[in-house]
């Protein structure tokens, strides 16, 4: 007969396998998504009732997706979602995770002085979390996605669909393709992306997370720089005058993506941290 545990109990037990088998830094919260998914409820009520004992079937169901978790699958895959922007996107194996450190992206470029009616692009949209998320709070932007992957652009349109009002004068238009491809000479007054940056050699790539999602979200070639330089390269024929190209990058590459914007004669050249006083991402202006 399965043994029934207290809430408190089962999540301390969970938090502590959690953190062994997974070297997580984020197990007790791990543990408690789970759980909550589980009894459908909100977070409160396991502080409200850590007395309250699991029925046998919701034990069961625990179990299955606590062993998913010890194998190391993201709790946001094990899921199906994630939140960004106070924004529940629907994510699966077919786009990268969203990070918190992006929505410091987000952030700089709701500050910018940009018109009521500009026009901006994401590049790698994945789940769509930036892209949706500037047309969540820009209502008369054009906000344009492109996106490589089939899959990982239909997830994009699919929480657009769901995340954004039906009634939304400017819906974001999400296509396949490839980067700048596609677009003419000044198109946009900005140019986003958290494209592939990580070296394929890196050892980060065997660790964490990362181990599941799609590599091709993740690597490039030439020490992780390809990708960003093909990307300033075109953003710097598409931006209209004095439009802006926002990259995000690794925590190491600030200095080298700065020097390709100024090698390409981008201005106002700057680097930005994310919320662990990381260098996360660098502009440049046209």
């Amino acid at each position: 007969m399965t043994r029934l545990m207290r809430i408190d109990n089962l999540l301390s037990r969970s938090a502590a396998k959690i953190q062994a088998q997974t070297d997580s830094d984020s197990a007790r919260i791990d543990a408690e998504l789970l759980l909550l998914n589980v009894l459908c409820k909100p977070r409160s009520y396991l502080y409200a009732h850590p007395e309250n004992k699991l029925t046998a079937e919701q034990t069961a169901r625990y179990a299955l997706l606590l062993e998913r978790r010890l194998g190391g699958e993201p709790v946001a895959y094990i899921l199906g979602k994630k939140e960004f922007w106070s924004l529940d996107f629907e994510v699966n194996s077919s786009v990268l995770i969203p990070r918190p450190d992006t929505e410091c992206v987000v952030e700089f470029i709701l500050n910018l002085n940009l018109g009521e009616d500009s026009a901006v692009i994401d590049l790698g949209v994945g789940s769509g979390a930036i892209a949706i998320a500037l047309a969540h709070e820009k209502a008369h932007w054009r906000v344009y996605g492109v996106e490589y992957s089939a899959p990982a652009l239909h997830l994009a349109q699919k929480n657009a669909r769901r995340l954004l009002s039906s009634d939304k004068l400017c819906p974001p238009l999400f296509l396949q393709g490839n980067w700048l491809h596609c677009f003419a000479a000044n198109s946009f007054e900005l140019v986003v992306s958290n494209p592939p940056y990580i070296d394929g050699n890196d050892e980060h790539l065997k660790r964490g997370d990362v181990r599941f999602e799609p590599r091709t979200a993740l690597v490039s070639n030439d020490r992780g720089m390809a990708d960003i330089e093909s990307i300033a390269t075109q953003a710097r024929q598409c931006l209209k005058p004095d439009g802006w190209l926002v990259l995000e990058h690794g925590f190491n590459q600030a200095g080298s993506v700065s020097d390709l914007l100024l090698s390409l004669e981008y201005r106002e050249v700057k680097s930005f941290c994310d919320y662990a006083g990381n260098q996360r991402f660098s502009v440049g202006r046209v």
